[in-house]
């Protein structure tokens, strides 16, 4: 019986990847080792592989892998930090950072995208992922600072009360920008003197948005 071949997006997965600039790693195993198949829609697994986003439920989308791959590569993840996601999504982009660092909170405020994730990540073996269902601009004070902080949906500007949570050295990236139209990532660091920014590409990221979404 004829094994199946892989599609031949999942075989140029890592190439393109590489030639689009990613050249950490430790990134590129964690986009190896993550099967983005099982974050995706079951009708669009055949191109869960493409290099482009892709909807998923409650009219959010699961981003571009290049998308993932840089943003993570920029963060400069280490074995020992805590990150802090906003915008849990499907969850795959908690489940890369979780190959890379001690732990990941991510915080989602649909309840529909929250439990599916959770359960998602935990029948893959991504034990080192808390998902909590509420508002990402407003993180509970008992869940502490962080080392690394991830905005996964467009933010007009990026709250101070969020910049605070980082810990002295810590990044923060974000996609900066008006919600309808064209952002642009920015890449925050906490240092002595306050918090110094970089702005990296241009990206398009549904909104985020504050408060419990009272439906889904």
């Amino acid at each position: 019986m004829a094994v199946p071949s892989e599609p031949p997006e999942k075989m140029m997965f890592q190439l393109n990847l590489r030639r689009r600039g990613i050249s950490d790693q430790n990134v590129l195993r964690a986009m190896d080792e993550v099967p983005r198949e099982a974050f995706v829609q079951r009708g669009d697994r055949a191109d869960a592989y493409r290099d482009s986003a892709l909807g998923i439920a409650c009219g959010q989308t699961i981003s571009q892998p290049f998308v993932v791959a840089y943003m993570t590569e920029q963060l400069h993840v280490g074995r020992d930090h805590r990150a802090l996601e906003i915008g849990a999504g499907s969850g795959y982009q908690a489940a890369i950072l979780s190959r890379l660092c001690k732990h990941v909170l991510t915080i989602e405020r649909y309840r529909t995208l929250a439990d599916s994730a959770r359960d998602r990540l935990e029948n893959l073996g991504y034990h080192n992922i808390e998902v909590m269902f509420g508002d990402g601009f407003d993180v509970p004070a008992g869940a502490g600072n962080f080392d690394r902080i991830i905005v996964t949906a467009a933010m007009e500007q990026i709250p101070e009360s969020l910049l605070l949570r980082l810990e002295p050295g810590g990044i923060l990236i974000a996609p900066v920008g008006p919600h309808q139209g064209t952002q642009t990532l920015v890449r925050v660091t906490r240092t002595d003197g306050g918090f110094g920014r970089k702005a990296l590409v241009d990206v398009r990221f549904v909104p985020a948005l504050p408060g419990i979404a009272r439906e889904l």
